[in-house]
């Protein structure tokens, strides 16, 4: 095998995977705008002055649409589509949803009809998008650096979040009358752009191989394979790849599991929770409470609102230098370590987030409103080094190939339920509470040490197909991945491959 420098295989992954990012920029630009959004003039007047409640519906509101998206359409999508014309499919739904937002109109409750419409529609969308591009690229990820490849995925979020951000504090200075009335319309608008180019640009793409070979594509498998390992990997690995991949599917085809395996089956049922509960944490650790309120946070700290959005801005363009810095790491020192030092670094910020307002109450304090704006940065750190990306590796590489989007898509919207729990809470526990709300967050994060510590296996540099060792209980080698060899004793080659494996498994424990 050769080296991960610049070969040809290193720089269409490169290229292809943060092309897949524009995916994930639209999301977390969607995410990030609104922030501008909530508490612009003119979208304030169109719905009349919404409060603090409707505010958090109106946010809460979209990951209903990604909860419905993933437990009814993201994998189907992911798995009868292919990833990559899924993605296509998710991206036109949420330009969709994106329209119906644009255009809100008429009276108070047309217009708010409109916007709720809009964004569970959008919702629906990026439950497509938000599952099957980390899917694509694990899927053409070389083991030793797959983390890196799915981690782009998320820099392509942040890197949105941040231009939403840049946009809406650009937008405070259209201060006409105009400006005033309509400059949140185009703030919303912007995400068509990078969607046209996502668009135009995903059919020229090679379908996973993995896929391919679920579908009995064996050919294009290959040919894609070769694109994609060439000058990476010599080509008798290129065919060891590929023949992994082709008995890891025949192994499962000859299970007869069926979804509902993912509850019912113990290998199967250790990744499913695990994966959820990554998601669930991933947003009640605070983070979808700081993507969408940041600007009303730092208000809530003297700084003025145009200075809010400034901040907002920077904090989130700071984050894309904590993703490549994650992305550079999280192949050598493992996803379980920097989940958990990610976790310490948020306890610890809204440890302080939450005392030192109590301390010095009613920004009486200039120096400690300030040390609070430093350790909302410090946040972003962490949970760029930790749930942020990890989760949504961990999540895309545990599970087999006939259960993977399906997994990863079922676990995403455990993630939903925590994004509606924490939009909702955030603004009114703000309200009733004040910083006191930042505790809880902050408990939720140090509960999260050691159960990764513990129930978290670590999952770098291994194949895809190698995921069933981790998972399959006391005798992983009589586990579903390998029933095909058990299966097959009355073939040569089935108990050839079966001995391999076996010896090879018991090497690994």
């Amino acid at each position: 095998m050769g080296g991960a420098g610049f070969t040809k295989a290193s720089q269409r992954l490169h290229s292809f995977c943060l092309f897949l990012a524009l995916g994930s920029f639209v999301w977390g630009y969607n995410v990030g705008v609104l922030a501008s959004v909530l508490v612009h003039p003119g979208f304030k007047e169109t719905l009349h002055r919404p409060d603090a409640s409707l505010s958090g519906l109106i946010t809460a509101i979209y990951y209903l649409g990604t909860f419905t998206s993933y437990i009814f359409f993201a994998h189907p999508a992911a798995d009868k589509l292919g990833r990559r014309h899924a993605a296509f499919v998710g991206m036109g739904v949420t330009c969709v949803g994106q329209a119906f937002q644009v255009s809100a109109t008429g009276s108070a409750a047309q217009a708010l009809g409109m916007v709720i419409v809009g964004r569970i529609v959008a919702g629906v969308g990026t439950g497509i998008i938000s599952t099957s591009v980390p899917l694509y690229q694990s899927e053409i990820a070389p083991s030793k650096h797959r983390g890196r490849f799915v981690v782009m995925n998320h820099i392509g979020f942040i890197a949105g979040l941040a231009s939403g951000f840049w946009v809406g504090y650009g937008m405070t200075f259209w201060d006409t009358d105009r400006g005033l009335h309509v400059a949140w319309r185009y703030s919303l608008s912007v995400s068509f752009v990078p969607a046209f180019f996502f668009l135009v640009g995903l059919p020229f793409m090679h379908e996973s191989p993995r896929w391919l070979v679920e579908h009995g594509k064996i050919d294009e498998a290959f040919a894609t394979l070769q694109y994609y390992r060439e000058g990476y990997y010599t080509s008798d690995e290129i065919y060891d790849e590929l023949d992994d991949i082709e008995r890891s599917v025949a192994s499962f085809r000859v299970t007869g599991l069926v979804w509902t395996s993912l509850f019912t089956d113990r290998s199967l049922f250790a990744r499913m929770w695990r994966s959820a509960l990554l998601q669930f944490l991933a947003q009640m650790c605070g983070a979808t409470a700081m993507k969408y309120y940041l600007p009303i946070l730092f208000r809530a700290l003297g700084l003025s609102h145009r200075v809010s959005l400034l901040a907002g801005g920077i904090e989130s363009t700071l984050k894309i230098g904590c993703n490549v810095l994650e992305m550079l790491i999280i192949d050598r020192v493992g996803r379980r370590l920097t989940l958990v030092i990610g976790a310490v670094i948020m306890a610890f910020s809204l440890l302080i987030n939450g005392a030192l307002p109590l301390i010095y109450p009613n920004n009486s304090n200039t120096a400690a409103d300030y040390t609070c704006v430093v350790f909302v940065f410090i946040y972003s750190l962490g949970y760029s080094m930790g749930f942020g990306p990890a989760a949504w590796v961990y999540g895309s590489e545990i599970f087999p190939t006939a259960f993977r989007a399906r997994g990863l898509s079922f676990a995403a919207s455990c993630g939903a339920i925590g994004s509606i729990i924490v939009t909702q809470i955030w603004p009114i526990g703000i309200a009733a509470l004040g910083s006191k709300i930042y505790f809880f967050f902050m408990v939720v994060n140090i509960v999260s040490v050691p159960i990764i510590y513990i129930f978290f296996p670590e999952t770098k540099g291994r194949a895809l197909e190698d995921m069933d060792a981790l998972f399959g209980g006391e005798n992983p080698g009589a586990s579903t991945e390998h029933l095909l060899a058990d299966r097959e004793d009355d073939h040569d080659d089935g108990q050839s491959f079966q001995g391999e494996e076996e010896a090879r498994l018991t090497r690994a424990f």
